[in-house]
């Protein structure tokens, strides 16, 4: 059930952990991997926001197949050999006293696309790009998209199977947190929508038979993911488009995945189709959570616009969300959560090596002995 409300700083106990504080770094695409591998852009960008305070640390989309992909160089958990590189992400994250979290994700007919930064497009051969797009119908994002190839009974158990091993890899690697990405207009939320999802079998039509999918995939999740470790599911609360999925629909689902031992919903909007009206601003998002919270008891974290200690804080204390997820806020800023506690006159504690620059002495040459930091910290 949804804790009462409580401010940005107020613990969090969450399966078999207490988040220190509601402050959660979003996923974030990085485009930055070689055949799906964590490295040292990962290791310092998502480290840097651990030292900087968020209580959890979700890393970008992680792809638990090669073609389930957004680009080439996409994060990846589809191997053995990816476990040690995230190990050590997670390692130096619990060493910052932080919770690790992975989210994992099949991009569907999204995938096989360039870097942002390369130009918008499909990636070619040249580039690390691939033909076998899969989606639920073989209907194309946008024109300038890859056609997709609709999965059949096979493809889907498949990529079931793939989750299942991906959680398993999670597990090893000391993840504290899985994270299920069924939002964006990636492949699970590209089942969920009848816009996309034109099959005639059991997993189209009827509600019951769109979000099948996802259902399968918690439970083969859950098959190795221990029961008392968290597990939350990204949706999109709504496609933001006539006759798609909408807030309705969600709040059924939600209803669904907490009673299949889903800890907490994590809403976001929108991703399906192109060229929607979003009316995008500061907490443009968080009455979807808030719904979704008091109408199903689920856990609810909210995602969006969210810059301003202040404005989270509010968010947490009116019951709109339990945990506030922040990204590019988080770009601008690696130490906001620091800097929040500041600006909320919460108590906080630096890293030991920035206390020189961060105490009421930081203009002194003089060295910090232990008994001076310790006295910091706890000051």
């Amino acid at each position: 059930m949804p804790a009462d409300s409580a401010n940005l700083f107020a613990p969090l106990e969450v399966g078999n952990i207490t988040l220190p504080n509601r402050i959660v770094v979003s996923p974030m695409c990085q485009y930055s991997s070689e055949d799906g591998f964590a490295n040292d852009w990962h290791l310092v960008h998502l480290g840097s926001r651990a030292i900087g305070g968020a209580g959890l640390v979700i890393t970008e989309a992680t792809a638990v197949t090669p073609e389930g992909r957004i680009s080439p160089h996409d994060l990846g958990i589809w191997k053995d050999e990816h476990i040690a590189p995230l190990k050590r992400m997670v390692d130096f994250m619990h060493g910052q006293g932080a919770f690790a979290g992975i989210q994992l994700a099949h991009a569907g007919r999204k995938a096989s696309m360039r870097v942002p930064w390369m130009g918008e497009g499909i990636a070619t051969a040249e580039e690390g790009g691939w033909d076998n797009v899969l989606a639920p119908s073989a209907i194309a994002y946008a024109p300038h998209y890859n056609q997709p190839r609709a999965l059949d009974q096979a493809g889907i158990s498949k990529i079931i199977a793939a989750f299942a091993q991906a959680a398993k890899r999670a597990l090893l690697a000391g993840f504290d947190v899985i994270e299920l990405h069924a939002a964006h207009g990636y492949l699970l939320h590209e089942f969920f929508s009848p816009l996309s999802n034109h099959r005639t079998d059991q997993y189209g039509g009827a509600f019951e038979n769109r979000v099948r999918l996802l259902i399968e995939v918690v439970d083969a999740v859950r098959e190795t993911w221990p029961e008392e470790r968290p597990l939350f599911v990204r949706i999109s609360a709504t496609d933001w488009a006539e006759d798609g999925w909408n807030l309705q629909n969600s709040m059924a689902l939600a209803a669904q995945l907490r009673l299949r031992k889903v800890d907490l919903v994590d809403v976001s909007s929108g991703g399906l189709v192109p060229g929607v009206k979003i009316p995008v601003g500061p907490g443009y998002q968080t009455h979807f959570s808030e719904q979704i919270r008091r109408h199903t008891g689920v856990l609810t974290g909210t995602v969006g616009m969210i810059t301003e200690p202040a404005q989270a804080d509010h968010i947490l204390r009116t019951g709109q969300a339990d945990l506030v997820l922040i990204a590019r806020e988080l770009l601008r800023d690696p130490y906001w959560a620091l800097h929040a506690a500041d600006d909320l006159g919460q108590k906080f504690t630096w890293p030991v090596q920035y206390l020189r620059a961060t105490s009421a002495e930081a203009g002194s040459r003089e060295p910090i002995t232990a008994d001076d930091a310790e006295a910091l910290r706890m000051a």
